[in-house]
């Protein structure tokens, strides 16, 4: 296997594809707890909220069984490039979803999304074939089981997508602890409860100092 270079994630030349996270495709998802799964996907969409990353929302066919788009996701970004594509399976078969992916002027594309073998890995591999940096968020990507998660997985990594999750994409966004603690720290907390006490007892320690 050939040693790619260590292609870092940097906040000011990333943008955020959600990708079909819709009410219907959501009852597929078997290769995660479907409660994890879903804090994982508002986690990365908190994410994208604290870096200011542009994110752009798209769902397929969502007056079909697909259903419509996770509500919770409209909310959180109330401003950001909405592609409803009428059929298209891939997204980066959608003229409109590809003009708003190149409006950002982002080299770099966070994406996640349902169901991963099809609605991740179809615009993953023609955008690394247009020559984006593409980082696949697997935690808040979810799929039937685990054998058609590990051969999407295996796909895209050969086509030189970095996978990686929310959590590892957050810490490689920030850098350094010093550029901010209580904003990251909460964001942490509000998704990982072990993360919680950890941030509770050293909000603790350092009170009065």
């Amino acid at each position: 296997m050939s040693k790619k270079p260590y292609v870092r994630l940097d906040k000011n030349d990333v943008a955020v594809l959600l990708v079909d996270h819709q009410t219907g495709l959501l009852s597929l998802v078997r290769d995660i707890d479907p409660d994890k799964f879903k804090n994982n996907v508002l986690a990365l969409s908190d994410m994208c909220e604290y870096f200011k990353l542009p994110t752009i929302l798209t769902t397929s066919f969502e007056t079909g069984p697909n259903g419509p788009l996770v509500p919770e996701l409209k909310e959180k970004h109330p401003n950001a490039p909405y592609i409803a594509r009428p059929g298209q399976i891939n997204a980066w078969d959608n003229e409109d979803f590809v003009k708003a992916v190149k409006a950002t002027g982002k080299k770099q594309l966070i994406v996640a999304g349902v169901v991963t073998e099809v609605c991740v890995s179809f615009p993953v591999l023609s955008a690394l074939e247009e020559g984006y940096d593409v980082f696949v968020i697997t935690d808040a990507s979810g799929t039937f089981n685990e054998m058609t998660q590990k051969a999407a997985w295996s796909r895209m990594e050969q086509a030189g997508a970095q996978l990686l999750t929310w959590f590892g994409a957050a810490c490689e966004l920030h850098r350094d602890w010093r550029n901010d603690i209580e904003g990251l720290g909460t964001l942490f907390s509000n998704h990982i409860p072990d993360y919680r006490n950890l941030i509770t007892s050293y909000t603790q320690l350092t009170a009065g100092k």
